[in-house]
């Protein structure tokens, strides 16, 4: 039923959270697995992150991933493909699932509610209404 599944990543316990889940599935159905972490490049050129690197960012995204196939390894996972990239973070997951023939994305949500939900916008929501393919999403414990 799942050949590929993609598991984004932005390094949070909401991400980890559904990175279980991902295991899970993956080991089920013998399916690869494949984690992404996307350096938000639009917010990077209006200097949103305060300050902060790209090469910062990047090794962010690089420890998050490291952290997946750490986690992956102790589900018996041992090849999980990884990928820091650039862009859009909602259009960079689609783009990234429709090129690499992924069968299921799963992710977490934060949980934001309100204003700050329409305010900041949810890349997990943007997914859902917009991804050609099944999407498991995993929301935070209460």
């Amino acid at each position: 039923m799942y050949d590929r599944i993609l598991l984004p990543t932005d390094g949070s316990e909401e991400a980890l959270s559904a990175s279980e889940h991902a295991f899970d599935i993956a080991a089920t159905y013998d399916a690869d697995l494949r984690a992404m972490f996307v350096v938000n490049d639009t917010l990077m050129a209006t200097d949103a992150y305060g300050g902060v690197t790209v090469d910062q960012v990047e090794r962010a995204g690089d420890e998050a991933l490291d952290e997946i196939k750490r986690r992956a390894r102790n589900h018996g996972i041992e090849n999980v493909i990884t990928e820091v990239t650039y862009g859009i973070p909602h259009q960079a997951i689609r783009e990234y699932a429709a090129d690499n023939d992924v069968d299921l994305i799963v992710m977490g949500t934060h949980g934001r509610t309100g204003v700050e939900r329409y305010l900041l916008g949810s890349v997990t929501e943007k997914i859902v209404r917009t991804a050609d393919v099944p999407v498991l999403t995993v929301r935070p414990e209460e």
